[in-house]
């Protein structure tokens, strides 16, 4: 049977009980495993190495994006810095301007001394990436819609870029996850997730993965996660694959949320702009719909009274916890200038975008109207 994306996150990598038959995939929280000679065992030896409930995750999680291969990690961050290998030193990568703050620290503080080059351009026009190519160019890194701005890439325009420089291109796929979006069928290489936002969805585990498609890839990858001891803990993994069972339902719940508090916020007096895909004011709203299955639960907005403003509407809301993080089943609201993108530099905030007048909501399951309600209470004070 060729199953439906929402019965393969409920079916893939779960019957894995063949003693008991559990409906639910077992956690194997050993550290080690006991080989049956010398020269063989029951497929595991040692859970950083490999782990049954680990493996049911990378099962599932390869199946959803179409992928051959995944590799679970401790952390999104962990999962950057594993694809990050496929480069060597002296190797240049070009990334969005706007993306994560904690990706863009990785990329400008740390890889940046080991010796990997990094240019950060505006992605949304082609011709920049064109013009950041350099001779010893070997990747360029995508992440659609960038986070905080929800500014988009065009994901088959940048493959096209790369391959015409032999470069591979990497996808952060973590706003759209793989009910709404998937890379690999315009091209893209490889793929990585925070597993802590959407895939997991309930706020409670952070983690990673990394899923390709290439055999070069998948052995460099499975290599440099076991090498570097950042894989996927057994019982995050676990519940990261009882996360991702409702997957498609709670895509479809926060969307309706997301358009409710868009549409609303586009026409309240106190808002100057709203960052939202799903607006056909946004202005890559026709691409949003090529390469999108739907337009996401992520928006930011620019309020015209600066941080006044933002730090009432963020303390006097009741449904909008203020955290970081995204994803989650509840509803999210943050200062990407002293939160999220805290990390970069205040100039490269600026280049980017983001102002004292920016505020990033995750929106949650919750009923829309209860949230459109919340949101217009805390702007009006």
């Amino acid at each position: 049977m060729n199953k439906k994306f929402e019965t393969r996150c409920v079916h893939v990598g779960v019957d894995k009980d063949t003693a008991y038959n559990s409906c639910t995939t077992p956690i194997y929280p050993t550290s080690t495993f006991y080989w049956n000679d010398l020269e063989s065992n029951s497929g595991y030896d040692y859970t950083r190495s490999g782990n049954p409930t680990r493996t049911a995750l990378e099962e599932n999680l390869a199946s959803l994006e179409g992928g051959t291969d995944c590799r679970a990690t401790s952390t999104g961050m962990s999962a950057i810095t594993a694809a990050i290998q496929l480069f060597e030193p002296g190797d240049h990568i070009i990334a969005g301007h706007d993306i994560y703050g904690g990706t863009y620290r990785l990329f400008a503080d740390v890889f940046t001394k080991m010796g990997f080059h990094f240019s950060f351009v505006n992605m949304g026009d082609p011709e920049n990436i064109k013009n950041a190519i350099r001779p010893e160019t070997k990747g360029i890194w995508i992440e659609t819609p960038s986070n905080p701005l929800l500014n988009l890439v065009d994901i088959k325009e940048v493959v096209g870029i790369a391959k015409s420089i032999n470069a591979i291109t990497i996808a952060d796929n973590t706003f759209m996850s793989p009910y709404l979006q998937l890379p690999f069928e315009f091209g893209v290489d490889v793929i990585i997730h925070s597993t802590t936002k959407y895939l997991n969805g309930h706020s409670d585990v952070v983690g990673g993965c990394v899923i390709t498609k290439e055999e070069e890839h998948s052995e460099r990858i499975a290599y440099i996660v076991n090498a570097m001891g950042i894989a996927c803990s057994p019982f995050d993994a676990w519940l990261v694959l009882r996360g991702v069972k409702t997957l498609g339902p709670r895509m479809e719940a926060h969307q309706k949320g997301a358009i409710a508090l868009a549409e609303m916020l586009e026409g309240h007096p106190k808002v100057e702009k709203v960052y939202y895909p799903g607006l056909t004011s946004h202005p890559q709203h026709e691409l949003a719909k090529t390469q999108q299955k739907g337009f996401g639960a992520m928006l930011s907005f620019d309020v015209k009274e600066g941080r006044k403003l933002a730090e009432q509407i963020m303390t006097k809301s009741e449904l909008f916890l203020m955290a970081e993080s995204l994803g989650g089943v509840e509803s999210l609201i943050e200062y990407p200038e002293t939160m999220s993108h805290a990390s970069m530099t205040e100039e490269a905030r600026r280049e980017a975008g983001i102002s004292e007048n920016t505020l990033r909501v995750s929106v949650g399951i919750e009923h829309p109207d209860d949230l459109v309600q919340d949101m217009k209470k805390a702007i009006e004070g």
